[in-house]
């Protein structure tokens, strides 16, 4: 039993996990405690979106729909691994069920079948829906496994639970396939072994070397052809030339963040790059100082710029 995070404290415990976070809209008041009370907090719920494409996916799991108004969960899960944060309270994403299953998790022990729907389980859970079509067909990218992954941990390492206090929609409500791919008890395993080190934001344990981003911790590197290691935030100033500079510009009108005129990007630092870069941080979801235009590390390896 635990009293449910702030906004600041969940999206603290995601980005200190090494997740890439995105805060949508008004996310931090947006929720159904009108509706029913939220908390105390007991566990995770992992669900499937039966939707494709990130936007359209995010967006109807804030708005919801006419028979069932958002949030429809706390956080949406992309292909890509990233975390959109759509609501922060009482969300209709758990509804009815086992109240036998609830109490396994409070005790933190193996789970009985579903087979009542008797439990209001938008009160005690958060809930963490991953784009996917749910069936069975459908992928999911290692990227997306590895953050839903993170994403338990960080709840669970905030509220000192074990990987117990995570589970699927379709151990919760009967009828449920939910998510459909992967099995629960495979990705507690992992959710397991995570929490037995230190989180991927941990001082010493791969955070920032500096440059701008805020300091965040950076995900594990994923096996893709060699790209440009971050070569530090002084590397960018003014009188830098460098083919690696060009290969950045590059790689940031691909993103369509290019603010470059006429020529397009060259190999001298330049206010172009550095406003062609902030465009990028804002994409990424930073603000502020974090996204200054200056690279750091967190943004730099999520852009891939290729060896020059």
């Amino acid at each position: 039993m635990a009293t449910a995070l702030t906004a600041s404290q969940l999206l603290k415990a995601l980005r200190e996990e090494g997740l890439v976070v995105h805060e949508v809209r008004n996310w931090r008041q947006h929720n159904r405690n009108s509706k029913g009370r939220w908390g105390p907090l007991h566990g995770v719920m992992i669900h499937h979106t039966v939707t494709q494409g990130t936007e359209s996916s995010v967006d109807l799991c804030y708005d919801g729909h006419s028979d069932l108004p958002g949030p429809l969960c706390h956080g949406v899960i992309d292909k890509r691994g990233e975390v959109h944060l759509v609501g922060n309270g009482r969300a209709n994403h758990a509804g009815l069920g086992d109240r036998d299953v609830l109490q396994a998790v409070i005790d933190e022990r193996e789970l009985p079948p579903d087979n009542a729907a008797d439990t209001d389980g938008n009160r005690h859970f958060y809930g963490f829906e991953c784009i996917n079509l749910g069936d069975g067909k459908d992928p999911w990218p290692e990227e997306q496994k590895l953050a839903i992954e993170k994403v338990s941990a960080a709840i669970c390492r905030a509220h000192k639970w074990t990987e117990r206090s995570v589970i699927g929609h379709k151990e919760w409500q009967p009828g449920k396939v939910d998510p459909r791919g992967f099995t629960m008890d495979g990705m507690r395993d992992r959710i397991k072994r995570r929490l037995a080190k230190a989180p991927a934001g941990a001082p010493g344990d791969g955070g920032n070397q500096g440059g701008g981003d805020g300091g965040r911790p950076v995900p594990p590197k994923p096996e893709y052809p060699p790209y440009e290691p971050f070569p530090g935030g002084g590397f960018f100033r003014s009188g830098e030339r460098s083919a690696v500079i060009a290969a950045m510009g590059e790689r940031l009108v691909a993103e369509g963040c290019g603010h470059y005129k006429q020529h397009g990007p060259g190999p001298d630092w330049n206010e172009a790059h550095r406003k062609s870069y902030a465009a990028w941080q804002r994409k990424l979801g930073f603000s502020g100082k974090d996204a200054d235009g200056v690279p750091g590390k967190v943004s730099w390896e999520r852009l891939r710029v290729p060896n020059s």
